[in-house]
């Protein structure tokens, strides 16, 4: 099966532009206004609109409220939410669209046990832990401590690079792999060099 690969923290028409040119199947939007990636709905739709077709636009939130999520799905375009804080199954849910789950490898509780909480949502995405820090802290975990026979399909995230993500991608076998950080000139501005070589060392495995 092939890798998917999705590029995350867009905030510029162009580089949304470059990861579709490079042939990366998703962009991710993140709607948290603390993170230096954050994308107003002005902007997200500026975004998705000069998409090609057939690239998928993921939403991240992180402990949005339901009405906040429901005024960014009533103004952009988006297939898939990424629900990146301490949300619970039930708050995923009933939105309209498919969502997964992002859980941070690190944190007290059981791994597996956490999995199996969100085993309604598409898939399951694993980033490192970081106290304080949502996400996109551009640090790698220890990858064997993903549980075997996951119920969802892994999407891969967590301080992946054009130099781990081969190495990544034998040894968890994920459905998909996720950067932000490791294909930026600076936070929010990507480099199309390194997602066009990201991009195409997934594809290459």
């Amino acid at each position: 099966m092939n890798v998917r690969s999705k590029i995350c923290g867009i905030t510029r028409v162009e580089d949304a532009l470059a990861a579709a040119a490079a042939g990366a199947d998703a962009i991710g939007l993140v709607f948290y206004a603390a993170s230096p990636r954050a994308v107003n709905i002005a902007q997200a739709r500026r975004i998705v609109a000069a998409l090609p077709p057939f690239v998928t636009k993921v939403g991240l939130f992180v402990n949005a409220s339901r009405c906040e999520i429901g005024e960014v799905l009533d103004a952009v375009s988006l297939d898939v939410l990424q629900f990146h804080g301490d949300e619970t199954p039930e708050q995923c849910e009933g939105h309209g669209r498919p969502w997964f789950k992002a859980l941070r490898v690190g944190e007290s509780e059981g791994l597996a046990e956490r999995i199996q909480r969100y085993r309604n949502g598409c898939a399951i995405l694993l980033d490192s832990y970081v106290p304080g820090i949502p996400g996109g802290t551009g640090e790698r975990f220890d990858w064997s401590s993903i549980p075997a026979d996951l119920p969802l399909p892994l999407i891969l995230a967590g301080g992946l690079t054009v130099d781990n993500v081969g190495q990544a991608i034998e040894q968890t076998r994920p459905y998909a792999v996720d950067v932000s950080g490791g294909v930026e000139l600076e936070k929010g501005i990507k480099d199309p060099r390194r997602v066009q070589e990201f991009v195409a060392r997934v594809r290459g495995m």
